[in-house]
């Protein structure tokens, strides 16, 4: 499932379970070669949260991001694991299996 995040949204939707955050703005020719993988992966039931940086400033400094496209991943609400750059999708895959053990 790939769900677009906010500001007013955000919290809610990492609260609960293991969730994929990506910041990707529509600027950046990585996040744009991104996007595609992240619809393949979100169809296979993983839980993606998108969020553009341009729209939501206070995210960005929340996490202090400065590049992109930036994933961040939560358990339970708690940010576990960051990362920064284009990732093809068997390389998000065994990142996500990483923390699943």
């Amino acid at each position: 499932m790939l769900k677009e995040l906010n500001e007013n949204n955000f919290n809610e939707n990492i609260k609960d379970g293991i969730k994929i955050v990506v910041f990707t703005a529509s600027w950046c020719g990585f996040c744009q070669r991104q996007k595609p993988i992240l619809k393949e992966i979100a169809d296979q039931n993983i839980w993606i949260g998108e969020v553009d940086p341009d729209e939501n400033p206070s995210l960005v400094q929340r996490f202090n991001l400065n590049a992109f496209p930036s994933f961040l991943l939560f358990k339970n609400g708690n940010l576990i694991a960051n990362f920064v750059g284009f990732k093809t999708k068997y390389e998000l895959l065994n990142i996500l299996l990483d923390y699943l053990k």
